[in-house]
């Protein structure tokens, strides 16, 4: 079981999602303002956020910021859900360390589902052993356990997703790892699902990777590869 705060201004959505997270065996709570979600969370500390983009008082995007700008709020997981499905909505959430993104219509036996994988990922990631929790190659250097990232000694800042993304190529350098793979694996979603979250993703995290950047390859035709030599770049 799981607390997972709904902030969600549409009445009959935060019903069915109150509902049906309940029959899952969750802990609801409910917002239906911005400024409410984030009190909820910061008294409440849930596992997890479902937040819309559209809220009446402030956005949700600005929410997220605020979340993942705060040092005892910014490891819990969130999902966007919005009625926007262009790119560039999607980009920016991502940015700002949505952990994923869900647009609406939206089933909710999918949903439902997602919120699992997204609780196992944070709890995967706040499990990891102790021992194989650095990466030192060339220019970059991650120190997984702090959720810290340099290059050329400068700290770079990664989302938990880009960090997940990284270090599952990281993991597999030398190997090229197909869209659909990295899909299930980093996002536990389908490789039926839209591949471009995928290219999205990369896309960003060589921007931040800056000089490191060409560490991550592209395998035209098949997916992505960590450079097996530092050299290469």
């Amino acid at each position: 079981m799981a607390r997972i705060l709904v902030v969600e201004d549409e009445a009959d959505i935060r019903q069915v999602l109150a509902y049906n997270l309940g029959q899952a065996g969750h802990e609801v709570l409910v917002a239906e303002r911005g400024e409410t979600g984030m009190a909820l969370a910061r008294e409440q500390r849930p596992d997890l956020i479902l937040l819309d983009l559209m809220l009446p008082d402030v956005s949700g995007l600005e929410i997220c910021r605020g979340l993942k700008g705060d040092a005892v709020l910014r490891t819990i997981p969130v999902i966007m859900l919005t009625a926007r499905s262009e790119e560039i909505d999607r980009v920016v959430g991502f940015e700002l360390g949505a952990d994923d993104y869900v647009a609406k219509p939206f089933s909710v036996r999918e949903l439902v589902l997602r919120i699992q994988a997204v609780l196992r990922r944070a709890q995967g990631q706040a499990a990891s052993p102790e021992s194989e929790d650095e990466i030192r190659f060339g220019r970059l250097r991650v120190d997984r356990k702090a959720h810290r990232a340099w290059v050329d000694g400068e700290e770079i800042a990664l989302t938990p997703l880009e960090m997940r993304l990284l270090w599952t190529l990281w993991e597999r350098r030398g190997r090229v790892q197909s869209r659909g793979t990295l899909l299930d694996d980093v996002w536990e979603a389908s490789p039926e699902n839209n591949t471009r979250t995928v290219d999205t993703h990369v896309k960003r995290l060589r921007e931040k990777l800056g000089a490191a950047g060409g560490y991550v390859e592209t395998v035209r035709g098949v997916g992505y590869r960590f450079a097996d030599r530092a050299e290469d770049v």
